[in-house]
């Protein structure tokens, strides 16, 4: 089976590169690598992910799947006074949103490798975001629907982007088996955005 950026450790030869964008008003630089989910640019399922999430001043965070970083990096920024934690299980992207959270002058942020959500075990969160690694199969989605809700703070929320072609009706399904209140709070170009409320 040829590895695709759900692999803990990418053998795909290096090919690093610039990628100059905004997200939320704030001017950023990230470094991408071959390996690594979106390499060429941020991927437009992440971008409406990020113009759509909710997040307070001082929020505590997590990104599940975090890439190279763009999610959890413009959440920093929102949570000014928060704390966000950022994992993936490809130890490539972890060091990638380590140096990309430097880079932009992101302190209050942790990045860690972590397979689903094993390294924040006992941690809970106000806000869980994650891009879900469709390539990984069902099985592991719904895994990380299922962790998330154990992580999430009474009242705290899960926020998915999904595309209906990839399974975005199984995934509102799995959500309302298990959250209070599960909206679809936007969407564009095939892509839904989620809300799962605990």
């Amino acid at each position: 089976m040829s590895q695709h950026y759900y692999s803990q450790q990418p053998e795909a030869r290096h090919d690093r590169r610039s990628i100059d964008t905004e997200l939320r008003g704030k001017r950023l630089r990230f470094t991408s690598d071959a390996g690594v989910f979106s390499k060429g640019d941020i991927d437009h399922g992440s971008r409406v992910l990020i113009e759509a999430m909710e997040i307070l001043e001082d929020a505590k965070v997590l990104d599940v799947g975090c890439g190279y970083g763009p999610i959890g990096i413009s959440a920093a920024h929102l949570a000014s006074k928060g704390h966000v934690t950022m994992i993936d299980i490809n130890s490539r992207a972890v060091e990638l949103a380590r140096e990309n959270a430097q880079h932009n002058g992101i302190r209050n942020v942790t990045v860690m490798e972590s397979d689903v959500l094993s390294a924040v075990e006992g941690q809970t969160f106000d806000v869980i975001l994650t891009n879900p690694p469709i390539r990984a199969g069902k099985a592991v989605v719904h895994a990380i629907f299922e962790q998330a809700y154990d992580h999430l703070n009474e009242g705290g929320c899960l926020w998915v982007v999904i595309q209906k072609k990839q399974g975005a009706p199984s995934a509102v399904a799995k959500l309302e088996s298990m959250f209070a209140v599960v909206e679809e709070v936007g969407k564009d170009k095939g892509y839904r955005i989620l809300k799962a409320q605990k």
